[in-house]
């Protein structure tokens, strides 16, 4: 059964004709005379009463109806729903970031919510090491991380450029100091994260280096964490820029520079190379290029680093 044959079935059910819904078909009457047999001896009933000029209705042909006009309905608003997904007017975003990559994420939501209200957004937040495979596995359609993944189906498009900080309370000896020396700070009581991660390898690389040695006193779960802990006097901590902006425009800690740690990094928006991207994905990529143009630094919005071929990405995201 297919819905042309029931399109073709309630036009003669509207016009009470074979002739008339003809007509209203652009059709010849054999034609649509055919379409009815054939739906007829697919169903094995009859759908009108043949002693009937009028286009009366079998038992079987009037249940038909009422599931034929149920059908196209249910046609149209798919066609309807489609049409909104495509003009923004409904959709849902599904993005994946942890506690450092999603402070990047919220300006962007920002400027999106605005002129996408209608989308539903879901952040999940994940370990960065997991987030390529949710990508991967479709958990989420974009994902935000610290690093660029080296799987081949994934895209990698650098959009935000991060700074490591050292960081003190703002009574702290060296808060006074506008820069200080690796060797300077080797007898302080450091706050760390207690996930390892290539950035803490290089700080402790860096300290071996110069021969410094480098106290981690405590380790905690989360970057909030450390931060407080370091606002009320209890140490002190190298974290992204990103993470201690507000807390150092309202005085909470003191950032002090350390030249010989002058590390950045990128932050990574990472897709599927080979999929078909939603219009709210593709909505949104054009939301973070608009604020990387917009803003400049440290907002990025670097194809260039992407290993596919401009031919791929505009394919891709558009």
């Amino acid at each position: 059964m297919e819905l042309s044959q029931l399109e073709t079935f309630l036009a003669v059910v509207a016009e009470k004709s074979f002739s008339r819904a003809a007509a209203r078909l652009h059709r010849t009457q054999p034609a649509v005379s055919q379409v009815i047999r054939k739906l007829e001896e697919e169903l094995g009933e009859p759908l009108f009463e043949r002693a009937s000029r009028d286009g009366t209705l079998t038992a079987a042909g009037d249940v038909l109806r009422e599931y034929a006009e149920r059908l196209l309905r249910l046609r149209e608003e798919a066609s309807s729903a489609l049409a909104e997904v495509k003009a923004l007017e409904r959709g849902r975003l599904t993005l994946a970031a942890n506690e450092y990559t999603c402070l990047y994420l919220l300006p962007v939501l920002d400027a999106f919510r605005r002129h996408c209200p209608h989308i539903s957004i879901l952040v999940q937040r994940s370990l960065a090491s997991r987030i390529p495979d949710q990508v991967l596995g479709r958990t989420v359609e974009l994902g935000i991380v610290s690093y660029r993944p080296e799987d081949d189906p994934l895209g990698a498009i650098g959009v935000y450029s991060d700074d490591l900080v050292f960081i003190v309370p703002p009574h702290h000896a060296l808060a006074r100091e506008k820069k200080v020396r690796i060797r300077d700070i080797g007898a302080e009581n450091f706050i760390a994260h207690n996930v390892p991660s290539p950035m803490r390898q290089r700080v402790e690389e860096s300290f071996a280096k110069h021969k410094t040695p480098l106290n981690i006193g405590v380790e905690l779960p989360s970057l909030e964490a450390i931060k407080r802990f370091v606002a009320s006097g209890n140490g002190v901590a190298f974290v992204p820029a990103l993470t201690v902006q507000a807390e150092a425009q309202r005085g909470e800690v003191v950032i002090v520079d350390v030249p010989e740690l002058a590390y950045a990094r990128k932050l990574w928006l990472v897709y599927r190379k080979y999929g078909t991207p939603s219009y709210a994905a593709l909505a949104f990529l054009r939301i973070v290029r608009t604020l990387s143009r917009e803003r400049g630094l440290p907002y990025l919005y670097d194809e260039k680093a992407n290993s596919t071929s401009k031919k791929q990405q505009s394919e891709t995201v558009g």
